[in-house]
């Protein structure tokens, strides 16, 4: 099997480039950087080939640009699976509603049921597509507009939109929707859910104005109470428009009692 070096070695050969073009080239860069860390000395680039020394990422980045190849793609070859981050970033379970960052057609494994099974409810959103959770497209969340729609995670001790969001849900928000919508639904269901920052993280839930504050409304189910925020204090990031979940009804909420708005600070 080629090793890395042995990789970039068989590209700087194809491009019929020297040591000392690869030298020259890597100084021109780090000189428009203006960082001397982007340089790849004679002595240096020999052991990235032959004694498989691995570069550092600004090494990386001038070799990805002096052989015109994909920095993610060298970064694969040393065992960095750059498709794997947003999967990755899923298994770490983190108790708080946070945005996450997505590049398009990133592949996602997605935290899994005990029995690797959903039982699916026919009137849940995505039922009709979501049959269990591994490895997972996003694409199928509907955009691959990136400077518009960011995605959200609904954290695991996250209750206040249940039974519409379920912890641990993965959210599609529109950041171009960010007007608060006064009326236009006719159900909880139709009603828009927005994903707002404010200053100790982030709540997601239906939102209303009045007097000059916002206040977030979660579902009456989880019996949370609203919270409430003053002019300045939050940024609405968009508004909801895609939803994928695990569906599982074995699994119950937590005793009510226990569960506090930890995303909802005090009016």
């Amino acid at each position: 099997m080629e090793r890395p070096g042995e990789k970039l070695k068989r590209l700087r050969n194809r491009l019929k480039l020297t040591y000392r073009d690869v030298e020259k080239a890597s100084h021109l860069i780090a000189a428009r950087r203006g960082n001397d860390e982007f340089a790849i000395a004679l002595s240096r680039l020999a052991d990235i080939e032959n004694k498989q020394t691995v570069p550092t990422i600004y090494r990386i980045y001038t070799l990805s640009v002096i052989y015109r190849i994909d920095y993610h793609e060298v970064l694969r070859w040393y065992g960095v699976p750059v498709e794997f981050i947003a999967g990755d970033a899923l298994h770490i379970g983190l108790k708080e509603t946070h945005p996450v960052l997505f590049t398009a057609g990133a592949a996602v494994t997605v935290p899994q049921a005990h029995e690797n099974q959903i039982d699916l409810d026919q009137t849940t959103f995505l039922s009709h597509i979501v049959q269990r959770w591994g490895k997972l497209g996003l694409s199928f969340l509907s955009s691959s507009d990136l400077r518009r729609h960011r995605y959200g995670f609904i954290g695991f001790d996250d209750w206040s939109m249940y039974p519409i969001l379920r912890p641990g849900a993965l959210v599609l928000i529109d950041q171009e929707q960010r007007k608060i919508a006064t009326g236009g639904w006719i159900s909880e269901v139709d009603r828009p859910i927005y994903f707002v920052e404010h200053r100790d993280g982030y709540v997601c839930g239906w939102c209303a104005l009045a007097g000059g504050r916002l206040i977030v409304e979660p579902h009456p189910a989880s019996q949370i109470p609203p919270a409430l925020f003053e002019a300045g204090e939050t940024d609405i990031i968009g508004r909801v428009t895609g939803v994928a979940m695990l569906l599982d009804p074995r699994k119950r909420r937590q005793d009510r009692s226990a569960a506090t708005p930890a995303t909802s600070p005090d009016p």
